[in-house]
Formats: C-alpha cells, sequence, structure tokens
C-alpha cells in the first residue's frame, strides 16, 4: 500500500509531468468541441502520462516519488490504463494500478482542480459501464447532446448502436470503442437490442447526411450500404449468426465505422 506522503509526493510529480507534456498537446489538441484544451482530452492525457511514467520508469535511477509505483509493479502489478464512469456523472481515463486508482487528467473535466488525483479504487467512484442505458445518461448530461438509434447504418449498430447530436448540430457514432463493443458481443447483442427502443430514430436529414458521406468513401464497406433490417433486426440477425464471437467480423465492422468522417 502507498502510504499519504506517498501518495502526495506521486501526485506532485504527475503534477510535474503535466507541466511538461501539456504544451505539446494544447498544440496538437487546442480544444475539444469548443471547449479549450485540457477540457475533454482525458484520454490523450492519460496517454501521455502513461508513455512518460513507462520512461521514467524503466530508468536504471528512478525518482524518489516514482520508488513506491516501482514496487508495486515489481510486485508483480501492473499500471493499467482504463477507461468508464466517474461517479457516472462523466467518462474518464485513467491509470489502475492493484488497488490504486490514478488520475492525471483530473482537470480534463473542471479546469480548476488540481491536474493529478491518486486514490483507492474502492474510493474513487470510477467503474465500468455495463450497460448502454448508463452510457447513455452519462453522454446526454456530459457532452450535452441528443442521442439517436443508429439506424444510419444497421449493418454496424448491433455493435455501434448510438448517434449523438451535439447543440452546434454536430454528429457522430457513440459507444465505438473497445469496451462498450466488448459490452455489446458479451451479452450476444442483448444489451444493444434492449437499450433501442428507449432511443428515437434519427431525423432523415442526419441519415442522409450520413449516406452521403458514405458515399464519398473509397470502395465503402458493403456493411455501409441499404440493409434491409433495422437496427434492433440487425441485433437478433447477428445474435442467430453467431456474429458476437466472431472476431474477424467484429474487425469487418470497425473498419467499416473507421472509414467513416469522424463527425458530420
Amino acid at each position: 500500500m502507498l502510504t499519504p506522503d506517498q501518495v502526495t509526493a506521486l501526485e506532485v510529480y504527475l503534477a510535474h509531468l503535466r507541466l511538461n507534456i501539456d504544451p505539446a498537446l494544447a498544440q496538437k489538441y487546442p480544444t475539444f468541441a469548443g471547449k479549450p484544451y485540457p477540457l475533454g482530452r482525458c484520454k490523450e492525457v492519460r496517454n501521455a502520462i502513461h508513455d512518460a511514467l513507462k520512461v521514467a520508469l524503466a530508468k536504471p535511477q528512478v525518482d524518489v516519488a516514482l520508488q513506491p509505483l516501482k514496487a508495486l509493479l515489481d510486485s508483480g502489478l501492473t499500471l493499467e490504463p482504463v477507461w468508464g464512469s466517474l461517479r457516472d456523472e462523466y467518462f474518464q481515463n485513467a491509470l489502475v494500478v492493484g488497488p490504486w486508482y490514478i488520475d492525471a487528467a483530473n482537470d480534463t473535466v473542471n479546469p480548476n482542480k488540481p491536474r493529478a488525483e491518486i486514490r483507492l479504487l474502492a474510493e474513487s467512484g470510477f467503474g465500468a459501464i455495463t450497460s448502454f442505458e448508463q452510457f447513455v445518461k452519462i453522454a446526454r448530461s456530459y457532452w450535452e447532446v441528443d442521442i439517436y438509434r443508429n439506424d444510419i447504418f444497421p449493418a454496424l449498430a448491433p455493435f455501434i448502436p448510438l448517434v449523438c447530436v451535439n447543440k452546434a448540430g454536430v454528429s457522430w457514432f457513440a459507444a465505438a470503442n473497445d469496451d462498450m463493443i466488448l459490452v455489446a458481443q458479451g451479452s450476444a447483442f442483448e444489451l444493444v437490442e434492449q437499450v433501442l427502443p428507449s432511443l428515437p430514430s434519427p431525423p432523415d436529414e442526419l441519415t442522409e447526411k450520413w449516406h452521403r458521406a458514405a458515399l464519398r468513401v473509397d470502395m465503402p464497406s458493403p456493411l455501409l450500404k441499404t440493409q434491409a433490417r433495422d437496427a434492433t433486426a440487425m441485433c437478433r440477425h447477428y445474435r442467430n449468426e453467431g456474429k458476437h464471437q466472431d472476431i474477424g467480423f467484429r474487425d469487418e465492422v470497425v473498419l467499416a465505422y473507421l472509414s467513416l468522417p469522424v463527425n458530420v
């Protein structure tokens, strides 16, 4: 276990790491949804800190503040990047080592908060997102978006079931990360099918906008073409076909999604 003094020293170390990496990240990612860096950039910050820690921990002489962390890793624990819900208020990317939650992007929702926070995972309020209803609840309030079911590309919907539209009218497909795709597959798409009836179908103009974008894709996947089934029917069809257990098909879906613009 880490002592309170060790936690404080590691938080200070991480805050100084942020001072080193922030200028480059701010230049590369100046805004997110119209908000200035670091707001909304917890993933980019977490990844940069993770990379910097791996370099620092590999040195022959490890900084005093890092020695307790190195001792945890030497005991067989690993420093794992995680994504999930923080108190069901917002999405967060952080690091976990054993029982410890390490958030080096603590200011990416409220810039007035300290850059780094370390807590026991059990006391952090952080946890995995286990349903699409939970994802929708957080996304609506955190991202300030309307959410529709993915009837735009129903062949993608069992894996990527949501469409978000922000106040500026910008739209994107949501729950399109490894964690939520695993939730979909792990439930044989039943958890996707469960949330779909609670969501409206997207407006025609939004569907047409995405279909026009798909026409501009080089060698578009057949999965982006018009389907006879809607999103709910596709969940049942894929379940019957065992697609939730087909890693190759999962990769086809992800590649089709990645061929589209990030947003329109």
